[in-house]
């Protein structure tokens, strides 16, 4: 029987709500003169951003932004959602938890944007989630996967698109057990010393106690992720060598790329999270050469941005129209099909658009269908879309080649 992460004690992972607004304390967005809430007006709903515009992530933002402007552009060609065009505001944060903050407040205090949407990494997002939880401000889909913004139950303003890391470890771990026949015990993980590396630990630690092992016996390294110092753990999986067939990861492109490199004489397989950026990985590999391209697989909240499902054709359609020379990616997939998710609620909303009306109005979302196998439900109890999560392997042309998971 599938096993997965929705249901069950991995309720438990989750810390207990945090309880959005006292009461008296004003919507974010409070209503503007013409009476309508903030970043709305007859025209147009502004939407807000926060993400590093440069640095070592720019490039994942701009492709995962790419995908978000697309679906808006797609609406906006035809007029809009109920005659309003959608405007997506961004604010760079350096990918710096004590700099995201204050763009949040920025976006949302001046520049009076309707609600956020998908903010980029895991720690910027977790500094102000709190903000926007006691201004009621909406945080929509970030490109996030801690467990810190899937509570349970989940706080009403937030909403996620995409599997958590928790659910990408533990589906690589049992495709490593199920399909590749690698024993539980001849599995590592590397992972960064925050929360990212503690939420995809916790899914680790899960999936290894359903083989009836402890996870304290499987080799554990751990990395700085603002140095991206791979030293220590390249030499602390070296020397576990001998017992290993493979290392299941999750952090940067760059983190990852230089431990596949500093260990590909070792043979292992190695699986990381979406959260690696794919395409980038992809790239930084096949700088060293074919044979670094070999057993590196990738777990994608989404389907290949190659495919030729009639969703996937759409993009690949807008992508050449409004961002010609752009190569499909499955971060910018995943953007656009999270933006037509917002799109579908704002539809359902009407033009007597609130905040708390389009909340109720994502809740009501139940089996929607996208067009990539993966229906779209959302509820009171449940604000993460789907929970399908398809494998990638790298090919030694660069490509990738869907595999099974389980």
């Amino acid at each position: 029987m599938r096993r997965t992460l929705r249901r069950g004690p991995l309720r438990a992972w989750r810390r207990p709500r945090i309880w959005a607004a006292a009461a008296g304390v004003l919507v974010a967005g409070a209503v503007a003169a013409q009476g309508m809430p903030q970043g709305v007006s007859e025209r147009e709903i502004v939407l807000g951003m926060t993400a590093a515009l440069s640095g070592s992530t720019k490039e994942i933002t701009r492709t995962w932004k790419t995908g978000w402007d697309l679906a808006f552009a797609s609406v906006n060609e035809v007029g809009g959602v109920h005659g309003r065009k959608l405007t997506l505001v961004t604010a760079h944060d350096g990918n710096a938890p004590e700099k995201s903050r204050q763009a949040a407040k920025d976006l949302v205090e001046k520049r009076g944007v309707f609600a956020m949407v998908g903010s980029v990494g895991s720690a910027p997002t977790e500094a102000y989630v709190g903000y926007l939880l006691q201004r009621q401000v909406l945080l929509f889909c970030p490109l996030a996967g801690t467990d810190s913004l899937r509570h349970d139950p989940p706080d009403r303003y937030v909403f996620n698109c995409r599997s958590s890391e928790a659910e990408e470890i533990a589906i690589a771990v049992r495709h490593l057990v199920e399909i590749r026949r690698v024993k539980p015990s001849q599995i590592a993980i590397l992972v960064p010393s925050d929360s990212t590396g503690e939420s995809g630990y916790r899914g680790f630690t899960y999936q290894m106690r359903q083989y009836r092992r402890d996870p304290a016996t499987n080799v554990r390294a751990v990395y700085d992720r603002s140095t991206e110092d791979m030293e220590a753990s390249v030499q602390h999986i070296r020397a576990s060598a001998k017992r290993l067939r493979a290392v299941v990861t999750t952090g940067s492109y760059r983190a990852i790329a230089r431990f596949i490199e500093r260990t590909r004489d070792l043979d292992l397989i190695t699986t990381a999270t979406s959260s690696v950026g794919a395409e980038t990985l992809a790239d930084e590999l096949a700088k060293l050469g074919p044979r670094y391209l070999e057993n590196v697989v990738v777990t994608q909240p989404g389907p290949s941005p190659s495919s030729r499902a009639g969703t996937v054709l759409r993009y690949q359609a807008l992508l050449k129209k409004y961002a010609p020379g752009a190569r499909p990616d499955f971060l910018s997939l995943q953007g656009y099909l999270s933006g037509l998710i917002l799109v579908e609620g704002l539809k359902r909303v009407g033009r007597d658009l609130t905040t708390e009306r389009l909340v109720d109005a994502l809740e009501g979302i139940q089996n929607a269908d996208l067009g990539i196998g993966a229906p779209v439900t959302f509820g009171p109890s449940e604000h993460q879309g789907w929970h399908k999560i398809w494998g990638m392997q790298l090919q030694p042309d660069r490509s990738w080649k869907q595999v099974e998971l389980e």
